[in-house]
């Protein structure tokens, strides 16, 4: 196998972990690290204030006066450098937010709606906005820690090591500021959409089971049970994978999810059938499924085609004509194919600890993949040859890397483009040129 070959595999799998749900409903919220920071902080504040209670206490009982009231001194001066930090970190939290709105309504409408996802996966947006809120809750706690006596013999506590932690996160703030401004240029370049889109969507592929053909998939049998969907309406998002393991393999049954992951679910329809026995307590099954309002990354195999396509589509488009873009979407299109072109597709089993197939999820076929990679592009290429040329040296390279039996849908859509180029160019020189594979479009 060529080097190329090699390059274009997918990447190494692995096992789903048991919380991996939660953590990922947890990156799709804004909240969670601003909250978890402010909470940190309070309990950092409360120790580094039992630790300058107990310095104080050490001089005092000591009779080292003359060395309070040295400090007493710092104390006056921390105050005013902690007074200002307060009022500036307020200032910095709405240039922050600024930005982060600027940002996400240029990338909604340059480039789509779903890619507003990203920003709030980021994670240095979000340690941005959390040291911020941070630094500014510890200056208020350290504010109210200040002694209002001059008397170094009547002093209790100073806040000594409160005010050079709050000096630290002054310094922590001003790094994540510039790491976060050049975070956002770069999230507001299509370039690094497309290729966070990507990294993303090979995750997904990562994280699929290494055995799932339809093909070898094991005869279930009749079906059993139905297990109906109990929540609200909307998109299912992702299942518990581990969950439901362990409760097919406790009652000894086999589930088989019916919805596919992205697919819009409605209370009172099919979620789950069971095969080789009851179906298990409807308590055992208790969020197993989560449903959203919109699609996720999360076990979703064909969300990054939807967004890439989306991109190229609006790249297209008369009021942006933006070719190069659509090339650039093409590019990462091609790569997660390639990726997929020899990986089982259609079903993921799902195995216990013992080996058994405990859990059948249907994920899309390869025909339904290439199909969303390339079928809407398709028709608005044929006026680009810039992607016209790009797409046939997509499907060529697609053409070498799959095998025999998948390589039918990418002769139909090379056939297709090419009589849309057909119907659309009227020169046939323009034709010959808008119909040679180029890697880069228009090199």
């Amino acid at each position: 196998m060529s080097d190329w070959m090699v390059a274009q595999s997918p990447p190494a799998r692995r096992r789903p972990r048991a919380l991996s749900p939660f953590r990922e409903h947890l990156r799709d919220t804004f909240w969670f690290a601003p909250t978890a920071a402010m909470v940190s902080v309070f309990v950092v504040w409360v120790a580094a204030q039992a630790l300058d209670t107990a310095i104080v206490g050490t001089l005092r009982e000591d009779g080292d006066y003359e060395a309070l009231d040295e400090l007493l001194r710092f104390a006056e001066d921390a105050k005013a450098v902690v007074t200002a930090v307060s009022s500036a970190m307020m200032t910095f939290i709405g240039v922050v937010f600024s930005i982060s709105l600027v940002a996400v309504q240029m990338a909604s409408g340059q480039f789509t709606p779903r890619v507003v996802r990203l920003f709030v996966r980021s994670r240095i947006t979000k340690a941005t906005f959390a040291v911020f809120l941070a630094t500014f809750v510890l200056t208020l706690l350290v504010l109210t820690s200040f002694d209002t006596v001059d008397d170094p013999r009547k002093v209790t506590t100073l806040p000594l090591v409160q005010s050079v932690l709050t000096l630290c996160m002054v310094a922590l703030s001003l790094l994540l500021f510039v790491l976060y401004v050049n975070s956002t240029l770069r999230l507001m370049r299509i370039s690094h959409v497309i290729a966070r889109i990507a990294a993303e969507s090979f995750r997904v592929v990562a994280s699929m089971p290494g055995q799932g053909d339809g093909r070898d998939a094991p005869s279930l049998g009749p079906v059993t049970a139905w297990v109906p969907h109990e929540g609200g309406a909307g998109v299912l998002r992702d299942v518990h994978i581990a969950r439901l393991l362990r409760v097919a393999r406790k009652h000894g049954v086999v589930l088989r999810l019916i919805p596919r992951i992205g697919d819009f679910v409605v209370p009172g329809t099919p979620l789950l059938a069971v095969h080789g026995g009851a179906a298990p307590p409807r308590g055992a099954l208790r969020r197993t499924a989560s449903v959203g309002v919109e699609r996720t990354y999360h076990q979703d195999l064909g969300f990054g085609l939807r967004q890439l396509s989306d991109i190229a589509l609006r790249a297209l488009s008369p009021a942006i004509n933006d070719p190069t873009t659509a090339v650039q979407a093409l590019d990462r299109i091609v790569q997660l194919l390639a990726a997929l072109s020899r990986c089982p597709l259609d079903t993921a089993l799902h195995r216990d600890r013992g080996g058994t197939v405990r859990l059948v999820r249907p994920v899309p076929g390869w025909s339904a993949l290439v199909d969303l990679g390339f079928a809407e592009v398709r028709g608005c290429a044929a006026g680009s040859p810039q992607v016209s040329r790009r797409m046939l040296a997509g499907l060529d390279d697609l053409l070498l890397l799959a095998p025999p039996g998948r390589r039918e849908p990418l002769l139909r859509h090379r056939a297709l483009l090419c009589q849309a180029v057909d119907r659309t160019v009227p020169s046939p020189a323009d034709r010959a040129f808008a119909q040679r594979p180029d890697r880069q479009g228009i090199g």
